[in-house]
């Protein structure tokens, strides 16, 4: 039904293609490389729905009805909330380039942008990883005397010990990096272009350096992309998926479940929490722009639970032990 609705008005919409600038490119351009992969699908998933593609559609015929009528029709493909609010944050955001490029109205707009999300939670994806887990990652680093191994190391350490995610790792230069002999603080560009300061301590301004020792002084990127036997080719930068593929084979080395950079960083904000570190300095560190998204990559909280499960005795005997 609700697919209905938003096609009902589709004769309307074609007549209504407005000339000049797509909004839906120029909203794109002002993305990250990510938020741009990501939000180029979902807008050519709500495309789709709406009967063209991402350059055919009248994004600036769009009105009121349209959207809510879309966020019915997401509401019943059984999606998470969250994912049906990344779908409608994309859409205001083409609709405010095409207010901004003079092809809506403010009243249009403004109409757009009061569509309400949708309310609700899920379990929180991923998972942290326990210090002996993230030990085994680095021993199958230390047990590999290729230069991918100190790669990997220096990998993990930067994962785990400042919380990177894998674009940030994948994007850093040596430039990025200052050693004073005691600490190595990294330049990180994360979402939206903000920059900001981290730190490295103990081990993992070890593994960097012994990274470093391995790499060379060269310029460009940090981290080099790696071929078969454990050589790297000096000078090309990994991708954020080749950074993710380092820790999926470390992870399955090591007999780990599959580990990402993300599950690093959700035990970086974890553990730092847990040392009693204030939420606020570790949305800091993390390059968090709203504490609400540090508190849900907190898994303090599950542990807690399944510990105060155990306190609980149910008086329960296994079948054929009774007599």
């Amino acid at each position: 039904m609700a697919n209905e609705l938003i096609l009902a008005g589709k004769g309307e919409l074609e007549q209504a293609q407005a000339s000049g600038a797509n909004p839906a490119h120029s909203y794109l351009v002002g993305l990250t490389a990510t938020g741009r992969r990501t939000m180029t699908s979902t807008l050519g998933q709500v495309a789709a729905m709406l009967g063209g593609d991402l350059d055919s559609t009248p994004w600036a015929a769009l009105r009121y009805e349209h959207v809510t009528a879309l966020r019915t029709a997401l509401g019943e493909r059984g999606l998470a909330p969250a994912t049906v609010n990344k779908y409608l944050a994309a859409v205001r955001g083409v609709m405010r380039e095409a207010w901004r490029l003079g092809q809506i109205d403010a009243e249009t707009y403004q109409r757009i942008a009061a569509v309400k999300g949708v309310t609700g939670s899920t379990l929180p994806a991923g998972r942290g990883l326990g210090p002996g887990e993230i030990g085994a990652l680095m021993r199958t680093c230390a047990n590999d005397h290729t230069p991918a191994g100190a790669r990997d190391a220096a990998i993990i350490a930067m994962g785990y010990g400042a919380g990177l995610r894998r674009a940030e790792l994948a994007g850093l230069d040596l430039a990025d990096l200052a050693d004073d002999g005691d600490i190595i603080t990294a330049t990180i560009r994360g979402k939206g272009n903000k920059e900001r300061l981290v730190y490295l301590d103990n081990g993992s301004a070890q593994a960097v350096r012994d990274w470093l020792a391995v790499r060379g002084g060269a310029a460009g990127a940090l981290f080099y992309s790696g071929r078969r036997g454990g050589h790297l080719v000096s000078g090309q930068r990994m991708s954020g998926q080749a950074i993710r593929n380092v820790l999926a084979k470390r992870a399955d080395d090591a007999g780990l479940d599959n580990a990402t950079p993300h599950d690093l960083r959700r035990s970086f904000v974890s553990d730092l929490l847990e040392a009693g570190v204030d939420i606020s300095t570790v949305a800091s560190m993390a390059g968090h722009a709203n504490i609400e998204t540090t508190r849900r990559y907190d898994r303090r909280g599950e542990q807690a639970k399944r510990k105060a499960a155990r306190a609980l005795h149910v008086p329960y005997q296994k079948r054929g032990l009774q007599d």
